[in-house]
């Protein structure tokens, strides 16, 4: 019998799965992925500060399709044993694929304790819990990237925000593309923008800048950078700046390991590489589970292939913005891009209960929802 292992329960992973079963007809392949929790976290629904809107069962998704869940952390891996160690004991694999996603780069400042996220569903219900009976509540956001202008304005109707981004503009990384409507976004709402500045501590009352300057607030949200999941440094091979393994066009880091979403460096087309988004760990996970069952069954391998890049910014009452291309040329804005935010939010909820229809969209690397 041979055996894929998956690590990680995220969009990555759980696709990864799917396609993976999709393949095994008539085979003795078996499926194994391992995760701690019992739910697919959709994170790109967590700045609503809704974690139970956010959870999906992976029972449900994983049990019609014959995977089998381990609820495990890993501890580390082993490529030369093909080994996977999970604390208590260890267990093997003829075929790894390694989807343990990023996370938050925790901030290394005194007052560190004080500070909430939006990087799990545990991080949104404390911060859910901490504002649910507040009225005009002050908070601080750290960051101006898409999660922070996403938790930014959405707090914006309910309290006074301030933002805090180290560049010298804001969004640094989204371009100048959806800048203006960004920027005048965080005018309507009266987010107050502190540029070229970062926070050097925090405590109960706020956060002091590092200029000294201290602002006060009820909460301080840490949105500031993503890293990909420390496991990375245990695969023997290349990886970027945000730890993420170079993959070739299969996914494949080594003969026997693959890695997709946000551990895996790989090529959207040939000018750019994938950022650490659902829009391009789905279709990753399908194409990694799919060339690890490919592999040990001897069918044809596929290459990752993903859409077109797009974003879609949430940007609270004030809208939101639709962008297409690596430019972000602004295609939908306001009331327009709110709606096209809306269907991408319930669009990503993956099928459930379904085997036929969880197999049919695994074997589709596109993340168009019809066909």
């Amino acid at each position: 019998m041979s055996e894929i292992l998956i690590v990680g329960g995220g969009f990555a992973g759980v696709w990864s799965a799917a396609a993976a079963a999709r393949l095994r007809a008539g085979s003795d392949l078996r499926i194994t992925l391992v995760a701690p929790g019992d739910d697919l976290v959709l994170r790109p629904r967590l700045h609503r500060l809704d974690a139970d809107w956010s959870r999906v069962p992976l029972k449900r998704f994983l049990d019609p399709i014959g995977v089998t869940h381990l609820r495990a952390e890993v501890t580390g891996i082993d490529t030369d044993g093909r080994l996977v160690d999970l604390g208590h004991r260890s267990i093997t694999y003829d075929r790894l694929v390694l989807a343990a996603g990023s996370r938050l780069v925790r901030a290394a400042i005194p007052g560190e304790e004080f500070l909430y996220d939006i990087d799990t569903a545990e991080g949104v219900s404390r911060l859910a819990s901490r504002l649910r009976d507040a009225e005009n509540f002050s908070a601080i956001v750290v960051g101006s990237g898409f999660a922070g202008l996403e938790i930014a304005t959405e707090l914006a109707d309910r309290g006074k925000v301030t933002l805090i981004e180290r560049a010298q503009v804001v969004a640094p990384d989204l371009g100048p593309g959806p800048r203006p409507v960004i920027q005048a976004a965080l005018a309507d709402l009266a987010i107050d923008v502190h540029l070229g500045t970062t926070v050097r501590s925090a405590d109960a009352d706020g956060v002091v800048l590092a200029d000294g300057r201290q602002i006060r607030a009820d909460v301080v949200i840490w949105t500031a950078g993503m890293q990909a999941s420390p496991l990375t440094a245990q695969i023997h091979a290349e990886r970027d700046r945000l730890g993420r393994l170079k993959v070739d066009r299969h996914l494949r880091v080594l003969d026997d390991v693959f890695a997709a979403g946000d551990v895996a460096a790989a090529l959207a087309d040939p000018d750019h590489q994938v950022l650490q988004s659902c829009q391009f760990a789905t279709p990753m996970g399908k194409a990694a589970g799919h060339n690890a069952a490919a592999d040990l069954l001897g069918l044809p391998l596929v290459d990752f292939a993903p859409d077109p890049y797009v974003t879609c910014l949430d940007l609270g009452v004030a809208g939101a913005v639709f962008t297409t291309g690596w430019d972000r040329e602004v295609q939908l804005t306001g009331r327009q891009g709110k709606e096209l935010k809306g269907t991408i939010l319930d669009v990503i909820h993956p099928p459930l209960d379904d085997a036929e229809e969880i197999l049919r969209q695994a074997g589709r690397q596109s993340n168009e929802v019809s066909g």
